[in-house]
């Protein structure tokens, strides 16, 4: 009673770092709650995931390791989880607000008929009382809301949302292992392939991110955006109007409709700040917009803002930074 799961998301075999940074808050609530925090980890040939998951804090790890779980398939790691989840009754379970967390989790909501709250940016305990705080009308406010009779409480929690634990090699804990094999004939879904983007972007683990937006004008106006993210170390973000119109791929979407992203340092280039967009990068820890409209509404969210032509202010920043960086 009082435990607290996080669950690793892994992708053939490997993990990103940002997987564990539930592990933090999740200490936290289960010290608060009388319990431990615990990893939940699936998969197949997962020995470095499981290691890491004590290096970053887990007091515990639940496992279920077979070849059937090589692949994500929600159906089959659903059955998985609820299998672990109904032996040994977790209370709180945080999954990232990712694509694969985002399906596991409300699979197990669903087989479990539980209730879940989703993309928390901020999770707390009040008198004994598990508390989640999200964004509602597209960002514009947050909402705070309690699950009191869940058992157990899902939650998903937007990436980045909170600081990683720190890492400390050699912790150990205890792996509580359970045997579960599944064939295709259990599961509704086939795997026939993975399929690679040719477009390498991770915008939601980036800690920098220049983005372009209508005002632009043209689709090479992206050449000069990517110039200056490749020289601070970022990635290239878009607006929603710019991927509409062709200049970039979808990949690069920030906004509602896109990527939720919280880096340490977001700059709006010819971005007017729709709140579709804004809901998608308000939280960032500086924002710097530049354009030549003064009311554009990203003044309002925005940290520093430079009125000007971003054709002429982006180039003067370019070769300030390559002056101060020595390139």
């Amino acid at each position: 009673m009082g435990d607290v799961w996080v669950y690793i998301e892994h992708k053939e075999g490997f993990t990103s770092p940002f997987s564990y940074e539930l592990l933090g808050v999740g200490k936290r609530i289960a010290q608060e709650r009388g319990g431990k925090v615990c990893a939940l980890v699936i998969g197949e040939n997962v020995d470095s995931i499981v290691k890491d998951a004590f290096a970053y804090g887990a007091e515990k790890v639940y496992l279920i390791s077979d070849s059937s779980f090589k692949s994500f398939r929600s159906d089959l790691f659903t059955k998985a989880a609820c299998t672990l989840i109904e032996k040994y009754g977790p209370d709180i379970i945080l999954f990232r607000s990712t694509t694969q967390g985002t399906d596991l989790s409300s699979g197990i909501a669903g087989k479990l008929g539980v209730g879940i709250c989703a993309d928390a940016v901020n999770i707390y305990h009040e008198n004994n009382v598990l508390k989640m705080v999200r964004a509602a009308f597209g960002g514009r406010f947050n909402v705070t809301v309690a699950n009191e009779r869940a058992f157990p409480k899902l939650v998903t929690v937007r990436p980045k949302a909170f600081e990683m634990p720190e890492k400390k090699e050699g912790q150990e804990g205890e792996v509580v292992k359970e045997s579960l094999s599944l064939s295709d004939a259990d599961s509704f879904i086939k795997v026939l392939d993975f399929l690679k983007s040719s477009v390498t972007v991770n915008l939601v683990e980036a800690d920098i991110i220049v983005s372009g937006g209508r005002g632009l004008g043209k689709p090479e106006g992206f050449n000069l955006i990517k110039e200056f993210a490749d020289l601070i170390g970022g990635a290239v973000g878009a607006s929603r109007a710019a991927v509409d119109s062709g200049w970039i791929p979808y990949e690069h979407q920030v906004g509602q409709t896109g990527k939720t992203v919280k880096p340490k340092l977001y700059i709006a280039c010819g971005i007017s700040g729709a709140i579709q967009h804004l809901a998608g990068m308000r939280t960032s820890d500086c924002i710097v917009a530049i354009n030549k409209d003064p009311d554009a509404p990203i003044f309002k969210v925005a940290t520093f803002g430079i009125v000007g032509d971003l054709y002429q202010v982006i180039p003067k920043l370019i070769e300030k930074f390559k002056a101060k960086l020595g390139k």
